[in-house]
């Protein structure tokens, strides 16, 4: 009965956990890396064709994008999940191996050129289409049983439409515990979607951070009357408003709020403004949207639907589904709205708009959800001068506004709120989905607030279920940055002594356990070494 952390640890994306009990080898979400890279993920210790089922909280990349190359590699289980996430998947992981195949598409052509051997991409539409075929979706609160000693349920936990906090109960040698997986904790009062459902009771919980060392504010912000000053601005000095902008969740979240300033006239002096969509997946994930409406849409939003009224449609907006159409969003001169991917401007289609209207004074750049450190859109609200696009350098003249609180993730409040819906202090939490140092903190704030042990595993890190025993932390091994081949041939010496380095401190964390007599003598020999080659000293 163990449960090991592989993704997400002391890292914000690529979430990915290993439980082994059962005799079954069981995958909590199975996420790509997006954006920065910190640590060295430790291998699976089983094949994907090991694995005998996937549990997915929900649809978001980060945690399920990773799965059509578990199934081009070997898995052939059941990937269980909510309806809405088994829709939602269904066009994601689609679209990521279009992403993945026109990377290698544009690789290979530069490669011919250059004589480089030809780049494979990590997964095709092929392996995405298998994947979407193993999908095996339950309703919210049905708890099933998924194998002999193990049993599942899926709890809203309001982050996505169809996202979930699972609860696994575990029963192996005469031995009974109970493991929460939170998932990504939504944020409370957000359009649309229910809030977080607390669950009550758990042995263990596996607890996100993004957020877990700062809040969104105190009060509940007025999305729209904010929202209306911006387009209010930006539209009298005829400039436009692109929203750099997730193309599930937060984009429906901005339509909801554009059909409601159209409604009730809240800008009469711009009343037919045009707003555009320019995003295929998020065209197509609103229309997953419409059709999961019951069991996931909050008060609110089903009593627009009992009206009759499509609370994510209103008149002037458009959709832009071909690279054709989404050029000419730049040649209309009229103020209007751009919503478009990615939401940390890391590709897609947002990136032609930013180079459009970046330099213009009169456009505002709004950003409505969270930046990673090091991405592009992190630098522009950090205060970027200037930009490189499309190998030009973008000077940053347009506004830069941050809707404060649209965020699609709790705040450190919301994550100990949930928290506190357990009605037993949990035996251990374990703290994933974070950065860096941001994991540490938020663990050290559980272990305040709630009296019990928490920690932050690094990838490998493991615990024994059955007697609440940490087998290892993990391994703390930066990831170094991918060099050009010419570069790493000349620096090769010194690669190579970094790999002795890294299997130095591999050799050091095998070494846990030792005893301390052993390990004064192994860390004085260290310090010995590095006082021989420290130039500084």
């Amino acid at each position: 009965m163990r449960l090991s952390f592989f993704g997400a640890a002391h890292e914000v994306t690529g979430s990915c956990h290993l439980l082994e009990a059962c005799g079954k080898n069981i995958l909590i979400d199975c996420g790509m890396e997006q954006g920065p890279d910190l640590y060295e993920n430790q291998e699976l210790p089983v094949t994907p064709g090991e694995i005998d089922y996937i549990l997915l909280t929900h649809a978001h990349i980060d945690h399920s994008g990773n799965i059509p190359l578990m199934v081009k590699n070997g898995f052939a289980g059941e990937i269980v999940t909510t309806f809405a996430t088994s829709d939602l998947c269904n066009i994601m992981l689609r679209d990521s191996a279009h992403i993945q195949e026109f990377e290698a598409e544009w690789r290979n052509r530069k490669a011919k050129r250059s004589g480089e051997p030809e780049y494979e991409p990590i997964y095709t539409v092929a392996d995405a289409d298998a994947a979407v075929k193993l999908l095996a979706p339950v309703d919210y609160g049905q708890k099933i049983t998924l194998c002999d000693g193990i049993e599942v349920r899926f709890n809203d936990v309001g982050h996505l439409l169809g996202s979930a906090s699972i609860e696994v109960w575990i029963t192996e040698n005469g031995v009974s515990k109970k493991v929460v997986f939170s998932g990504d904790v939504g944020n409370k009062n957000q359009p649309i979607i229910k809030d977080p459902q607390p669950v009550k009771e758990a042995d263990y919980v596996v607890i996100e951070s993004t957020y877990g060392d700062r809040t969104h504010g105190d009060d509940i912000p007025d999305y729209v009357g904010e929202f209306t000053r911006i387009l209010r601005e930006t539209f009298q000095k005829g400039g436009n408003v692109v929203i750099p902008s997730f193309a599930v969740g937060r984009t429906q979240e901005i339509l909801y709020f554009i059909r409601e300033i159209k409604e009730k006239n809240l800008l009469p002096e711009f009343p037919g403004f045009e707003v555009y969509v320019d995003s295929p997946l998020a065209i197509e994930a609103t229309n997953v949207f419409n059709k999961n409406v019951t069991g996931c849409f909050d008060e609110d939003a089903m009593a627009l639907v009992n009206q009759g009224i499509n609370p994510l449609l209103f008149p002037g907006l458009k959709t832009t589904i071909t690279s054709d159409e989404s050029r000419q969003i730049n040649f209309d001169t009229r103020p209007k709205v751009i919503l478009s991917a990615s939401g940390m401007c890391e590709a897609g289609r947002i990136r032609h708009h930013l180079k459009h209207n970046l330099w213009r004074s009169e456009c505002t750049i709004c950003f409505v959800g969270y930046q990673a450190v090091g991405t592009l859109g992190r630098k522009l609200i950090e205060g970027a001068e200037s930009v490189k696009l499309f190998g030009e350098n973008i000077t940053v003249n347009a506004k830069i506004e941050v809707l404060k609180g649209i965020s699609g993730h709790a705040d450190v409040n919301g994550l100990l709120d949930w928290l506190r819906g357990f009605e037993k202090t949990p035996d251990r939490v374990m703290v994933v989905h974070g950065e860096d140092t941001v994991t540490d903190h938020f663990a050290k704030l559980v272990e305040d607030t709630f009296g019990c042990p928490a920690f932050a595993p690094y990838s490998g890190g493991s615990v024994d279920l059955a007697t609440n025993e940490i087998i290892t932390v993990g391994q703390r091994i930066p990831k170094k940055a991918e060099e050009k081949p010419s570069k790493l041939k000349s620096a090769s010496a010194f690669n190579r002594l970094v790999a002795a380095a890294k299997r130095l401190l591999n050799v050091v964390y095998k070494n846990e356990g030792l005893a301390n007599k052993d390990m004064a003598k192994f860390e004085s020999q260290i310090q010995n070494l590095a006082d021989k080659w420290d130039r500084d000293r």
